[in-house]
Parts: structure tokens; sequence; C-alpha cells
């Protein structure tokens, strides 16, 4: 087929593609992402006669829903319940995943748990790696265990020889990492460019449906969070993961953005340890171990993730402010958030914060946005201001609106069934909820409040 030569840009930001340099890319909006790549491109002619070789070649058809042969998805067992939970049961035949995280944080180490724990199914993994070489995993594999003679590695980049090695040894399982060290030949630019990332996926994805192999790809980030490289990326793969947290601190969070195959809003919680990172199977406890004892702005309360109700400790720190403005933080909660809520005390309780800086911090290292934090936030601000501790055996959530007001939340059943199992005695919630739970809790005291001013009452 011929081919010829020409100069494409691309937005690094989204994989936006244009004939032309522009200073904002239409797609994102973002400012000075386009990049310009040489690629190319089939002439007109010989594309016409492959599409037209392609359609009579097809053997493929329309289908009816009747049609369709519906089989559940076979699954295999990681051995790590976090990961199971997260991938929807376990990793799917056939599947496509794609991890990312910050530098450091564990992806490497958790994907050789993996590899490690698969073999010893007796099933064939093979691990691909285009950043460290074969001593340098070996250091690492033998820190965290044993593994079977199953488990296989390679240290290439040509994509063209990866495929030839994949057709040879047939694995059951394989892991690439990472995505922005593979090339493939027929593309020109160098690799980690927008064109290499999404070719390179695009063979992966083509090995792992027609070969039936279930295939881990390790992505790295910018430094806003997002993987590296066009946003088609995440598109083309059937599951995104993130490992959130900070990689000076013991603790890693795993959670889904994407999954055809299961639960969205699923997490796992692991702890780094010296022998690889160890799943925390109950992480509400992990979360508010080592609470300060008779200390005014702190407080426990329960946020849901997927299905899985997590008690975490909200702590807040008011104080008078040395400067005309004064301060705002929050960690692990919206910004914006805090300061609405704040708007909220002073206006309908009259808590004068105007000349207070405010610090507010949820402990643990959770990144959580969710409206049920906001009834414990005004709480915990509310008990620092008036310098006064809430009794460590109480718990709250609920939604607060701009009229002070508690509005009901989700899964209450979940939240307060998880505060009843770690010991907790007086749950503060919403008014809406407070029959349907007393019936539900005996051991427990359920108390509803219909305005943040109920709620200030209560503690």
């Amino acid at each position: 087929m011929a081919t010829k030569m020409k100069n494409v840009f691309y937005c690094q930001s989204c994989g936006y593609e244009s004939s032309k340099w522009m200073g904002q890319c239409p797609g994102c909006r973002e400012w000075n992402t386009f990049v310009e790549e040489p690629v190319k491109v089939p002439s007109k002619s010989g594309s016409a006669k492959d599409s037209r070789g392609a359609s009579s070649s097809s053997n493929s058809k329309p289908l009816s829903l009747s049609e369709i042969v519906m089989t559940d998805e076979e699954r295999a067992d990681t051995h790590i319940g976090e990961l199971n939970r997260v991938l929807g049961g376990g990793l799917v035949k056939g599947s496509l995943i794609l991890v990312g995280g910050d530098p450091g944080i564990g992806k490497s180490t958790l994907l050789l748990q993996v590899a490690g724990n698969l073999s010893g199914d007796d099933k064939k993994v093979l691990y691909i790696s285009g950043e460290e070489s074969l001593k340098q995993i070996k250091l690492r594999a033998n820190r965290i265990g044993e593994f079977k003679e199953s488990l296989k590695f390679m240290c290439e980049t040509n994509l063209g020889t990866i495929e030839e090695a994949i057709i040879r040894s047939n694995p059951d399982v394989i892991i690439i990492d990472s995505i922005q060290t593979m090339y493939n030949e027929a593309v020109s630019s160098a690799p980690g460019s927008v064109s290499q990332v999404r070719e390179s996926t695009s063979v992966l994805l083509r090995i792992a449906k027609s070969m039936n192999i279930s295939i881990f790809i390790v992505g790295h980030v910018t430094k806003e969070g997002q993987v590296a490289g066009p946003r088609v990326l995440e598109h083309m793969v059937d599951t995104v993961l993130y490992f959130e947290g900070d990689r000076h601190a013991s603790y890693r969070i795993l959670r889904a953005v994407k999954n055809r195959f299961g639960s969205t809003n699923e997490i796992g919680v692991f702890e780094m340890e010296e022998k690889g990172l160890m799943e925390v199977s109950n992480p509400s406890e992990f979360m508010i171990d080592g609470r300060p004892h008779d200390a005014s702005g702190s407080i426990v309360t329960c946020s849901v993730e997927g299905t899985r109700p997590i008690l975490i400790e909200i702590q807040a720190l008011v104080c008078r402010s040395n400067f005309g403005i004064p301060r705002r933080q929050a960690n692990g909660t919206d910004y914006n958030r805090v300061n609405l809520l704040m708007a909220v005390l002073e206006k309908r309780i009259g808590l004068m914060l105007g000349d207070q800086d405010a610090y507010v911090n949820l402990a643990g290292g959770m990144k959580i946005a969710e409206p049920s934090l906001d009834l414990g936030i005004c709480l915990a601000i509310i008990s620092s201001f008036k310098n006064k501790p809430i009794s460590e055996d109480t718990i709250a959530f609920g939604e607060v609106g701009l009229s002070g007001e508690v509005r009901s939340v989700n899964m209450a059943e979940s939240r307060v069934q998880e505060a009843q199992k770690l010991g907790f005695k007086v749950c503060i919630v919403p008014k809406a909820l407070e029959s349907k739970l007393k019936k539900s809790f005996k051991d427990i005291e359920i108390r509803g409040v219909s305005s943040v001013a109920d709620a200030m009452a209560l503690i």
C-alpha cells in the first residue's frame, strides 16, 4: 500500500488532532499543549482498495439481541481481596487494564505480587519491563517472596518483538511496565509521544481481545495526576485504576475510575510494608486509629466508597488571624466546599469566623468530596471555635444546604452499622432518617437533626 508522510499536531492533554498548531486546544481548552509529530498516511487509491477488500472479506453481520449468546465473564482470583473488589470480583479474561499513579507509589510492586499469585495457580504470566533490567526486577522480587517457574520476565520496548514473544509463549496474563516506554516501528515519533502511546495501546488491545489474554499496562501520570499521553488511552482500555496516597506514608488507595466489568466507585486500601503491599481489611479502624482524647475540633464521620462504608476522622483548627485576610486550608476535601460551609455557619448560627484562620483535615490522607461529610466538617469547626471537645463515642453524617438544613444521604444503614461495629454509642443523622434508623438499630443512640443549629445544641 502506498504511503506518504505528513506532519500532524496533537494535544498532549487529550489527543486532539489538528493540521496546524493552535495556542488553545478546542477539545480540552488547555493552553500550549500542541506538539508536532510526523505520521504515515495511506494514499487515497491505496486506502480505497483496502477498504473494498476489507468489506468484501469481512464475515461479520449484524445480530439481533435474541441471537447474541450471553456467558458469564471468566474471572481469575488474584488472591488480593482489595484488588478483586476494585476489579469487580476478579481479573476478567481478555481485559485491558490501565494502572496509573505517582512515581514510587507501588504500581510495579503490586503488579509483581499479582503476577506471583497468578503464577501460583499454574497460570502463565509474562512480565515485560521497559524501565528496569532483569537484575533490578529480581532484587524487588526477592524482597517480596518466592515465585513459580510459570512467571517469565522480559526486558523489551519494541512492540514487534514483544508480539512475537507473546505468540510463542501464549501466556494467560501480561504485564507491561510501562506503556510510555513502548514503541511501534510503524510510527516514526519517539516513545512516549501521543502517537506512540495511542498506537501501542491499540496493538495491545488487539492482542488482548484476539488471544483472550488479560493485560495490565502501567501508565505514568502528569503533575496534575492524569495519565500521561492522549485522553483516548483511557477510552480504549476496559478498566482504569489509580493509585492514590503519599509515597512517604504507609497507606495506599487503589481507586477504579472506569470499569466495564464492575462498579466505578470501589476502592482498595493497602499498606506498604517491607515485603510489599499488604491489604487493609478494615479501613475504618485503620483511618481512625490514634485519635486524640478530649481534643476540640475532632469528630468521626462516615463516607461510602462504592459499597464500602469508611469511618474518617475530621479535624478542624480555628484560631484568630494575624493578617487582614484570614487563611483557609483544606486537606483531603474540597476547599471551596469548606468555605461554603463556613459561610453557612456565620450566616445561620451567628458564628463569627470572618477574622479566624481555619484549617480542615481528613486524617489518614483520604481524598473525599462526598456531601455526607458536610455535617461532620461543620461540627468540627464549631467545636474548635468554641474550644469544646465532642464526645469520642459520637459520629455524625449528613449533607448541609445553604439554608443550614441537614439533608439525608444514601446507604444510611450501612454507615450506622459500621459505626456500631467499631463501638460508637451516638450517631447524629439527618432528621428524615431518624425514625427509620431507630427501628433498625437498638444498641446505638440515633439522634436526628434538621439543621446545623440543632446539631450544635446536641454537642
